[in-house]
């Protein structure tokens, strides 16, 4: 697959929104459909690069998720083994039992169950939740359990079949997700049946990019621009009042179809999203949602307070520091097959999810471990 700048750019205009929102800046009140978005450039690429070795003739599902594990796991291991020490230091017994509940759920990529059951996202005690973000982790690795098995049914049919029945499925969810923000408000934000259909988008962009790659000139240039004003919608205009995911969800997920569709080095969007900055940050974006939550939540127990604008600012530039440094140091080595091995880099996902697993449930049985406190 070809590299295209402008999908980190795209990423950026994700990542760098949720941070701001969970920072408190009311200017990005709808910050939280970074996350929307992100579902879509992910099923966008997951379907590009089955069906592209699929056609190649070189398609396994071991390394499907060979490549899965390289990506997800390294980076959230490195933030988990980090924040373990600072959740020992400032959460009392009953938080440091709720952090150790979230952890297991993050290794078993079951949060966004825990979390259904246990809070609510636009609640303020959320925000004090540090792996409360894991949630989207999970979703989409729930969803990567078997879509990749569906598409290939699908791909060994025609190309028609495959495009309805995954519009068929993702206008399914949408309806649901309708139905539920109306009747189970938490299970709409935080399951899979209801977000699915935002992965799907992106799975029908992937799927039908080449038919619509023909369209150039004005065309381009008027869908790519408005693919832009779309998620500036949603980041600005959208807010934690209405009901989301629903209907609204379409203009930010829209609009990443969009810019992923239409905005590549020919348009004016796609060569400002390629801009070094955006670029930038798009490649540490993965470890950047990883790292704000935990320091904004337990820098908000630590002070029993709301940060000041200074110090949530450095904050923020913390979040980009360490992710800078978990994606140098972490996601690069570990995505390179020459640095390590199938073998090793499985053996090493299944020793540390042990590890952790371990940990929490020495914190669960020892009530939190209350002997820490006077």
């Amino acid at each position: 697959m070809q590299y295209r700048k402008e999908i980190d750019g795209l990423r950026a205009l994700a990542v760098l929104p949720v941070i701001f929102y969970h920072a408190g800046w009311q200017t990005f009140q709808g910050g939280f459909v970074g996350v929307d978005i992100f579902f879509v450039i992910s099923g966008f690429l997951i379907t590009q690069i089955i069906v592209s070795d699929w056609q190649a003739g070189n398609y396994s599902l071991i390394h499907f998720y060979e490549r899965r594990v390289r990506r997800i796991l390294p980076a959230l291991f490195f933030m988990l083994l980090v924040c373990l020490p600072f959740a020992l230091w400032v959460l009392l017994p009953h938080e440091l039992m709720a952090f150790a509940r979230s952890v297991i759920a993050v290794i078993l990529f079951v949060s966004n169950l825990l979390f259904w059951k246990e809070s609510n996202y636009f609640s303020p005690d959320a925000e004090v939740l540090p792996l409360l973000h894991t949630w989207s982790l999970a979703v989409e690795e729930q969803f990567y359990v078997l879509y990749p098995l569906l598409l290939i049914v699908l791909l060994k049919n025609s190309r028609k079949l495959m495009g309805l029945v995954l519009m068929g499925l993702a206008l399914a969810s949408l309806f649901l997700s309708e139905y539920l923000w109306r009747a189970a408000p938490e299970a709409n934000f935080f399951l899979l049946p209801s977000r699915a259909w935002e992965l799907l988008v992106g799975a029908l962009a992937a799927l039908y990019g080449a038919q619509v790659a023909h369209h150039t000139g004005l065309f381009k240039e008027l869908a790519a621009a408005l693919g832009l004003v779309l998620i500036a919608l949603g980041i600005f205009f959208i807010h934690d009042d209405l009901p989301f995911p629903s209907v609204y969800s379409l203009i930010p997920t829209l609009g990443a179809a969009l810019i992923l569709l239409w905005a590549d080095q020919h348009t004016y969007v796609g060569r400002w999203l390629s801009l070094k900055p955006w670029v930038g940050v798009g490649l540490i974006s993965y470890s950047a949602y990883l790292w704000h939550q935990p320091l904004f939540a337990l820098t908000r127990l630590w002070l029993a307070d709301e940060p000041n604008q200074w110090l949530m600012l450095g904050l923020i530039g913390l979040t980009l520091s360490l992710a800078y440094m978990s994606w140098r140091f972490v996601e690069r080595p570990f995505r390179e097959k020459g640095r390590f091995t199938r073998r090793q880099v499985f053996s090493f996902a299944c020793l540390a999810a042990l590890a952790f697993v371990s940990i929490a449930t020495i914190l669960l049985y020892s009530k939190g471990l209350p002997a820490r406190f006077s």
